[in-house]
């Protein structure tokens, strides 16, 4: 045998009943020490490993279909084929498993089964008939239908009236029976050979469906099955099959069994999906082997498709083509919407070789073009095939638009397409655009992004996204939030301060999916997605949404604060409260009064997890400016909570301060001391004197201890001016600089002083012993964070936990 008739490829059949594609190799039959016996070896075309290595087995039934498959059952749930490149090798192959069965090579089927019912049935002789079939009359068909019933509920019957069928040609004379009937309108003729054909689809033989599925004869299978006696009238599928379905050449295909198989293709998936009724529990494997006369043949069309060069770069020429009329570039983007259907039948390494192939062509540009178009159908069609290609490599759609970007402008970058038509979508219920959504999160996931040792995938594409695309994805959101455009829409009378203007359902359900992506990115890009919240101040308009008359969108801009504030990140906190971004959260909440609904919850959840995670910052400024108007909600304890902690903090922080000042007073002169003998070690540090020259004579020292000993009382006098005051109310009052810039980037020229002093009592009414320190905040101010330093924001790629330094010491 050449190389060519030896080239297989091999399936096994997985528990959900479909072929998984083992890979492609050459076949050889050979004796096997190890096994005892003749063997059928497969070894890999590629490394020459082993891919199959199966005994024939004088017990075992082959079967040999569609003149190039073998196909066997090794064990109960274990099913095998091979499939030929050319008929030649797969009967070669087929004449050595008769040779060691026995068996003469014209038999399709061997009969193992059937002999080892007759070892059981003594006596049966070895020449008796496998059925008797009735004649094939019309006086007949009820006996016909009767056995053909019968014989489904086993194995060893159904392969003998298989067989039988096959035999004698009994099909096609059912078939002329058929047309009699109709000719006759003979109902009850009709509906006997329904029960006929139907049967004869759930023995499950693969011959029986090559005679059935012929151009000759599944027209009038298909007559069969339109008379189900359940029904009162008949079906006409075959008026839909000959005159609804039509079959569109967008591209003349000169090889004719390339578009037989399509038809027969088309027709088989029809008679399965449309005609046969879905099967009980007990015949769910009887059409098992049409899965897979479907399967092979989907997969014969894709590699013949595919392997012609010519036709494909005659498509890719058309589609791309400006002088290519409307109608005919929409059959030619449904043509590849069901060519890239098709390959998901193929097994994965074959799939790729697919994608592969196309990207090739050029398939990414040509859908740039068409998913412009302001034809429905093609831009519906297109988003299909763009969905094939962000599920087979998202890192290939990546790669295509990042080199995109250095030759075009933005307006017509692929992802920016998408985003518009995504926002464009006319339908009400926005299902493109929720398809286009699903898309979008796939490509900015950074969890398919790779990553190797000369660049990373994530940094690169996020550096993109933002800088080229993600200006075109909130553009909706910021023109629907702007000052001016609420203003101009606001409610004449209206309670609300800040009237929502989105108030019809289409752009609150675009508005939605937005801020579903934007949360997802707060979720997954730490450093970029921050940057971008700070300079456009999105949280503010995304806060906005929070008056909307739609639920559902006052909550997606809730979701987005929320998952800010999970992150705990101190950056995000300080940007919440320099802009006093609670008020719309806790406006939304008292405007809903008492109702007991899932806003309700979803805010009190949040301020819960505050409390609970003990965010002081956030604490702080929550009960220093809205606890007045929280403290009436009593149905649940987190306000109070809040309160609590606020509370605790304080005293905490109370006990600090006093604790150092008192340390202070006591180590101080040891500790400046110690610094100044320690001086000569060259330790890092502020030096509290000038250091000594070297060069200095030893005579110099008492000068030098004059000096000190100056500095330190000078030093002394300092730290009491610098200690608490008691004013006239019996509190205390501090005065410390606090620089605005670094608690959220500002200006540094907004640096301002921050008061605070402890009142005589506290809110409960406890006595001034208990006094706690409280500090007056506004959303510019700060909150009683003012008393830590944080650190300016150095995020990298990679997410970062910020903590906030050391508290410095008062008077230090």
């Amino acid at each position: 045998m050449s190389d060519t008739r030896r080239r297989v490829k091999v399936y096994t059949l997985n528990e959900d009943r479909q072929w998984d594609d083992r890979g492609t190799g050459h076949v050889s039959s050979t004796y096997v020490e190890r096994l005892k016996g003749m063997s059928l070896l497969v070894r890999a075309e590629a490394d020459g490993s082993l891919l199959l290595e199966s005994k024939i087995n004088p017990n075992t039934a082959y079967q040999k279909q569609q003149d190039t498959l073998i196909v066997w059952s090794e064990a109960e749930n274990y099913d095998l084929a091979l499939s030929f490149q050319e008929k030649a090798g797969c009967d070669e192959i087929w004449e050595k498993i008769c040779q060691v069965q026995g068996k003469d090579p014209s038999v399709e089927v061997t009969q193992d089964l059937i002999e080892s019912e007759e070892e059981h049935i003594e006596e049966m002789p070895e020449t008796s008939p496998l059925i008797d079939l009735p004649s094939c009359e019309l006086n007949k068909l009820e006996e016909i239908a009767d056995l053909v019933t019968s014989v489904l509920s086993s194995p060893i019957r159904r392969e003998k009236l298989a067989l039988a069928l096959e035999n004698e040609g009994y099909i096609k004379k059912l078939l002329q029976l058929f047309q009699v009937c109709e000719n006759l309108e003979n109902t009850e003729g009709l509906h006997h050979l329904y029960e006929i054909i139907r049967g004869i689809l759930f023995l499950n033989k693969a011959t029986l469906f090559e005679v059935m599925f012929s151009d000759e004869c599944i027209m009038d299978v298909v007559g069969c099955l339109e008379y189900d006696p359940s029904l009162a009238q008949p079906k006409r599928h075959r008026e839909f099959l000959t005159k609804t379905a039509k079959f569109k050449e967008v591209i003349p295909i000169t090889d004719s069994e390339l578009r037989q198989k399509i038809h027969q293709t088309y027709r088989v998936q029809y008679i399965q999906d449309i005609i046969l009724p879905t099967p009980s529990v007990f015949e769910e494997n009887f059409l098992s082997t049409l899965t897979s006369f479907i399967f092979f043949n989907k997969v014969e069309i894709v590699s013949m498709l595919q392997e012609d060069e010519k036709f494909l770069s005659e498509v890719f020429a058309q589609l791309t083509d400006e002088a290519t009329d409307d109608d005919k570039r929409c059959e030619l983007v449904n043509f590849f919407k069901e060519f890239c259907a098709f390959s998901q039948t193929l097994q994965p390494q074959n799939r790729d070789a697919f994608f592969k192939t196309l990207a090739k062509l050029g398939i990414l540009p040509a859908l740039e073009i068409v998913m412009g178009m302001d034809d429905l159908q093609v831009r519906s069609a297109a988003t299909d095939i763009f969905s094939y290609l962000v599920e087979f490599s998202p890192s290939m759609v990546r790669e295509f638009v990042m080199q995109e970007a250095q030759q075009s402008d933005d307006d017509i970058l692929l992802i920016n397409v998408v985003i518009e038509q995504m926002i464009c979508d006319t339908d009400p219920e926005l299902g493109g655009a929720v398809q286009l959504m699903g898309l979008l999160r796939t490509l900015i996931d950074p969890e398919n992004m790779l990553a190797t040792a000369n660049k990373t995938e994530k940094s690169e594409f996020l550096n993109f996204f933002y800088n080229h695309c993600m200006h075109v994805l909130t553009a909706p959101l910021l023109a629907n939030t702007s000052e001016d455009k609420c203003e101009k829409d606001a409610v004449v009378g209206s309670t609300k301060s800040n009237t929502i203007c989105p108030d019809n359902y289409q752009t609150a359900q675009l508005l939605a999916l937005i801020l579903e992506l934007l949360t997802f990115c707060v979720e997954h890009h730490t450093y970029h997605i921050k940057n971008y919240i700070m300079n456009k101040d999105l949280l503010r308009r995304v806060l906005v949404l929070m008056n909307s008359k739609h639920t559902f969108l006052a909550l997606c801009a809730l979701r987005f604060m929320r998952r800010i504030i999970g992150l705990k990140d101190e950056f995000y906190n300080r940007y919440i409260t320099k802009g006093n971004l609670f008020e719309p959260v806790i406006n939304a909440l008292l405007d809903n009064g008492t109702r007991y609904n899932l806003l309700n919850s979803a805010v009190i959840e949040l301020f819960e997890f505050i409390r609970v995670e003990d965010i002081k910052s956030l604490i702080a400024h929550i009960v220093e400016n809205f606890y007045n108007a929280l403290e009436s909600i009593e149905y649940v304890q987190t306000f109070k909570g809040l309160k609590t902690k606020y509370e605790q903090e304080k005293d905490r922080q109370n006990q600090k301060l006093n604790s150092n000042r008192f340390r202070r007073d006591a180590r101080a002169l040891e500790e400046d001391e110690e610094m100044w003998f320690n001086e000569d070690e060259e330790e890092e540090g502020e030096a509290v004197v000038p250091p000594v020259e070297k060069s200095k004579p030893e005579d110099d020292f008492p000068d030098s201890y004059e000096k000190f000993m100056e500095t330190k009382k000078a030093k002394e006098s300092e730290d009491k001016e610098n200690l608490p005051k008691r004013t006239s109310a019996g509190g205390f009052k501090f005065t410390f600089s606090h620089s605005a810039s670094a608690a959220n980037g500002a200006n540094s020229t907004n640096s301002k002083s921050v008061a605070a002093q402890t009142s005589p009592a506290s809110s409960n009414g406890s006595s001034s012993k208990n006094a706690t320190l409280t500090t007056a905040v506004t959303a510019t101010k700060g909150s009683l964070v003012g008393l830590v330093d944080y650190p300016d924001d150095e995020d990298d790629d990679e997410e970062e936990e910020t903590s906030p330094r050391k508290r410095p010491r008062l008077g230090s």
